[in-house]
């Protein structure tokens, strides 16, 4: 027996990198200046394209890891400044419309972690 299939309306793809752990030159208090502090980090992507076929039609996950430990190697002092950088990078590569970026510093508290999340949308 065949059915009737109802046609998609819209679709929504993702690229993720999840719990990427750097250790990153972030900080605001004089003991943590000059010092790499972890991070874990996770990105997702919102892809403007309703089918991706090829590697040419997506962002390749390195690229994301990348950019994340490009910033990692230099001086920001707030891990939502790292964020917001680190989503205008990945909005900047070709067919991403939306950046969400989640930083957790797990040594920010005593007890429990500390993070923020950016969403940037093109």
């Amino acid at each position: 027996m065949m059915t009737e299939q109802t046609p998609v309306s819209s679709r929504r793809i993702s690229v993720r990198v999840r719990d990427l752990p750097l250790l990153a030159d972030i900080g605001i208090n004089p003991d943590e200046i000059g010092r790499r502090q972890p991070l874990v980090i996770s990105v997702e992507l919102q892809m403007a394209a309703e089918v991706i076929t090829s590697i040419d039609e997506t962002v390749d996950y390195r690229r994301i890891a990348q950019a994340a430990e490009d910033l990692a190697s230099e001086h920001i002092p707030l891990i939502e400044t790292f964020a917001h950088q680190l989503g205008e990078r990945c909005l900047s590569f070709a067919g991403v419309v939306e950046a969400r970026v989640s930083i957790d510093k797990p040594f920010a508290l005593t007890r429990g972690l500390a993070g923020v999340e950016v969403c940037l949308r093109r």
